[in-house]
């Protein structure tokens, strides 16, 4: 960037010119110490409606921060889109030809840029070249549209949102090579064959006529709570190894589950059917699953043919009301529901119950 004297003083960047909807916008690289003297947010000069869409989400920005301290050589960062309201500038490097859209972009400094998708990395940015100042030589592209009055920001705003599809969790976990709960998962669905078989890698949810009975999110929540891991805590080599050997064990002893793999009943049966063909069913599992261990380290994996003895069907309403689902048979997983499903198990496995666990238990009794 470089300061003019053309229109008093005015931020000057190598641009790329474009057109969208009939109208001209510009591509800079910027570099990331600028960003925050490029985008100041000033709550005074920005028009009351559009004040809220831009409100930061104050948890978000620093997880944004510290990703980009924590991975300076492997980061990612897609483009700022903002809208400019004043005067611009573009001088072209040639009059003809391809060069006529490559040249020189001036945006007077007294010029209100305002962010249309981008702020938290903005305040991220921000953050993050305070502690680590490397990173403020590293460039981010900044798409700008002239914008006068900032007449059609809050729209823009609005269309960049909604056509914005965040990946199902699922899907997340499948390409996620940072986060342990992520290793976890795909390591436990590599050595499980019934996970393996059954597992849906895109969805978080699935559908009636669904041929899985698992998703890839529900098996990462599920080992996380066997292994009592927290969302960013560290996972061993050694840890997944014992819950891939705790959830194959599992699946030897859910004869349902071994019946959905040899295709001899199909997995829409078994959620119409069954509670252990749901996430409430895998979580639960993986609660009982974590006293087990604790309390059996030597032993859990034969104590685990309990769960031939569970009477899994959501017909025992008896056993299944207040638990895994509620007074009109709908299956329900609040952390209550999980933690009185999970006693169930618990019991079956011959697992003492914990004081919380007694007390939760005593509250449904009562």
């Amino acid at each position: 960037m470089e300061v003019s004297m053309q229109h008093e003083y005015s931020h000057k960047f190598p641009a790329v010119r474009g057109m969208q909807a009939g109208r001209p916008c510009y591509i800079a690289m910027c570099p990331m110490r600028l960003i925050p003297k490029l985008f100041v947010f000033d709550e005074d000069v920005v028009p009351p409606e559009l004040r809220a869409q831009r409100r930061l989400n104050e948890s978000r920005v620093p997880d944004i921060a510290q990703y980009l301290i924590e991975n300076p050589s492997s980061y990612t960062l897609s483009a700022i889109t903002a809208s400019i309201d004043g005067h611009v500038t573009f001088e072209p490097l040639a009059d003809t030809g391809p060069a006529i859209n490559l040249g020189m972009l001036s945006i007077a400094m007294e010029t209100q840029i305002l962010v249309n998708d981008g702020q938290h990395r903005r305040a991220a940015i921000e953050q993050a070249v305070k502690e680590a100042h490397e990173l403020g030589h590293d460039n981010i592209p900044v798409l700008f549209f002239v914008d006068d009055g900032l007449s059609r920001s809050q729209q823009m705003f609005a269309d960049l949102n909604k056509h914005a599809v965040r990946p199902s969790d699922s899907l997340s976990t499948l390409y996620d090579q940072r986060d342990g709960g992520s290793a976890l998962a795909r390591y436990v669905y590599d050595s499980v064959p019934c996970f393996t078989t059954l597992t849906d890698l895109e969805s978080n949810s699935l559908s009636k006529r669904s041929s899985k009975l698992f998703t890839l999110s529900s098996i990462k929540q599920a080992s996380r709570t066997l292994l009592g891991k927290a969302a960013k805590d560290k996972i061993s080599k050694e840890e997944m190894e014992v819950a891939a050997e705790y959830w194959d064990a599992v699946c030897s002893n859910m004869r349902d589950w071994q019946a959905a793999m040899e295709r001899t009943i199909s997995t829409s049966e078994l959620r119409a059917q069954c509670v252990h063909a749901h996430g409430i069913g895998l979580a639960s599992l993986g609660a009982a699953g974590s006293d087990l261990i604790r309390q059996y380290p030597h032993t859990w994996k034969s104590k685990l043919s309990g769960l031939r003895e569970v009477d899994w069907s959501r017909s025992n309403m008896k056993l299944w009301r207040g638990r895994a689902m509620d007074n009109h048979g709908k299956l329900s997983k609040t952390r209550n529901n999980t933690v009185l499903t999970a006693n169930v198990i618990r019991k079956a496995l011959g697992v003492t119950l914990g004081a919380e666990e007694q007390r939760i238990e005593d509250q449904l009794n009562s």
